[in-house]
């Protein structure tokens, strides 16, 4: 008898045990841009408008297939020698070399030397993710692990290098008087910063201030990074959204790579090709010849494999098919034009009813001098609370709001409510 209770009470004790295992985690934080996309979906007011998610809608709102994509679809469906074994380690070869020489371009020097080594990835996250392990683990930094990002960036490059034990260090680049681009703040991080630091550029349409430096800024900023021999970490999740021309959005990338200057690149087609949910991406590394590219290659492959073992091949093969064949390259170069335009369009109908219609207090140039997706409307976050609380308009904090999220529909709705908000009447 006494043995069994002696069995019961280490039984009990043992579930106690077993249930404070993990009554200490504490409870994150949702999402903030899924939280905002969550509270517009409960909302029931007829004019609400979402400019919270980067994801292209059309000027219905609805989410565009590209008509390309289908095609590239019905396509791959009809073709009965594909099947459903697993991709090499390192992605789709077909994808993964098209995918390079879209973001390095066909003459690139890397490409043509042999020292290209690219690696498809779970769209641009996975891509910065493996990049920030391979840097982690191989990467001889100057003192304990760090990587500059700008003020601000994308939320979650924070997120991916502290995950890796790469502490994040902020350099200046959004500047709120002037609503642009804090140029001297930038290249002082860069000259002041110890040498052979990493510094994470955004190669286009920069996620979230819509703030990109010019070609003869990016040509000096690349000069600072050349003289430090600092390593260039780029993330182009939006090549050919910034102008609606692929070769132009390259452009700072392609410039740097000419250069001789360190570096990698990730890179999404998320937002360009609209497949969102597909996660196409890729990881292409630069290094200085053939040789070191083999060990790069067979490095990032091990890790690669720890990981997620093999990238799925849907999306991969929709893209190295629209890569690949010339008709189709041709067709979604007009669909990401069609994109493109319709978000500038956009700018240009905001900024006039700004302007000229209601002449809302302040300077609003930077409406149409940003560029991409996004636009740092210059308000704080006071004045973004209001849109949300009184005009059901889902915006995030730092007032930031997706362009493609404004239609002819409610761009003036958008307008009337930011000029009141301005004016302190909402």
């Amino acid at each position: 008898m006494a043995t069994r209770i002696k069995q019961l009470i280490n039984y009990i004790s043992g579930a106690d045990m077993s249930a404070e295992l993990w009554q200490d985690v504490p409870l994150a934080p949702p999402d903030s841009i899924f939280k905002l996309t969550a509270a517009y979906k409960a909302d029931t007011y007829d004019k609400k408008v979402n400019l919270g998610v980067g994801a292209y809608r059309d000027d219905d709102n609805k989410p565009w297939i590209l008509p390309v994509v289908k095609k590239a679809t019905q396509i791959l469906l009809n073709d009965e020698t594909l099947d459903h074994e697993y991709l090499p380690i390192t992605g789709l070869p077909e994808f993964t070399a098209a995918a390079a020489k879209l973001i390095l371009g066909a003459d690139s020097p890397a490409i043509k030397e042999g020292r290209t080594v690219s690696v498809q990835t779970i769209s641009g996250t996975g891509a910065n993710h493996l990049g920030a392990l391979f840097l982690s683990r191989f990467y001889k930094f100057n003192g304990a692990p760090k990587i500059y990002l700008s003020n601000p960036t994308w939320a979650n490059h924070h997120a991916i290098f502290k995950n890796v034990g790469i502490e994040p260090v902020e350099y200046p680049y959004y500047d709120p008087k002037t609503i642009g681009l804090d140029y001297t703040g930038f290249i002082g991080a860069l000259q002041e910063a110890p040498a052979r630091s990493v510094f994470l550029l955004h190669a286009c349409a920069h996620n979230p201030t819509g703030v990109d430096p010019t070609q003869e800024q990016w040509k000096a900023i690349a000069n600072v990074i050349a003289e430090k021999k600092h390593y260039a970490f780029f993330d182009c999740a939006y090549q050919g959204f910034a102008s609606g021309d692929l070769d132009k959005d390259a452009w700072a990338v392609r410039y740097f790579v000419e250069q001789g200057i360190p570096l990698l690149v990730c890179q999404s087609f998320a937002k360009n090709a609209g497949l969102y949910g597909e996660r196409v991406g890729a990881l292409h590394v630069a290094p200085p010849n053939k040789e070191t590219a083999e060990r790069v290659k067979s490095q990032l492959s091990v890790l690669q494999r720890s990981e997620i073992s093999n990238p799925p091949s849907h999306g991969a093969r929709l893209v190295s098919l629209i890569l690949n064949d010339p008709q189709l390259f041709g067709e979604w170069k007009r669909d990401i034009e069609t994109m493109a335009g319709r978000i500038i369009d956009m700018r240009n109908v905001l900024y006039k009813l700004l302007t000229e219609e209601l002449k809302t207090p302040g300077n609003w140039d930077h409406i149409i001098n940003q560029i991409g997706m996004f636009s740092f409307t210059g308000i704080n976050p006071e004045q973004s609370k209001a849109l949300t609380e009184k005009a059901h308009i889902y915006l995030t904090a730092n007032g930031r709001i997706s362009m493609a999220g404004l239609n002819s529909h409610n761009v003036r709705y958008f307008a009337e409510s930011l000029d009141k908000v301005v004016r302190g009447t909402l």
